[in-house]
């Protein structure tokens, strides 16, 4: 799930063009950091400095039951894609 969640980071930062150094440097974190949380290698990373990150960038997490169908709006999204 967090490689996931990295790859939907790493899709947004390069579509608007913003360098991991400058989100690392907005957000008082190591350009490191951001790297592996991207890549889904990071060994822990809070939640906060997560969300953080998230609401940088304009997105967010949803949760949904696991094994359900997608929503209308996932599929569409998928679609974008």
């Amino acid at each position: 799930m967090l490689f996931t969640i990295g790859e939907e980071i790493r899709k947004e930062r390069k579509r608007r063009k913003i360098s991991q150094g400058t989100i690392a440097k907005n957000l008082g974190m190591s350009r490191s950091t951001i790297s592996q949380i991207e890549t889904g290698t990071v060994q822990e990373v809070g939640v906060r400095k997560l969300i953080r990150i998230l609401d940088y960038l304009g997105l967010e997490i949803r949760t949904r039951p696991k094994g359900s169908p997608p929503t209308l709006d996932e599929l569409r999204e998928q679609q974008k894609n």
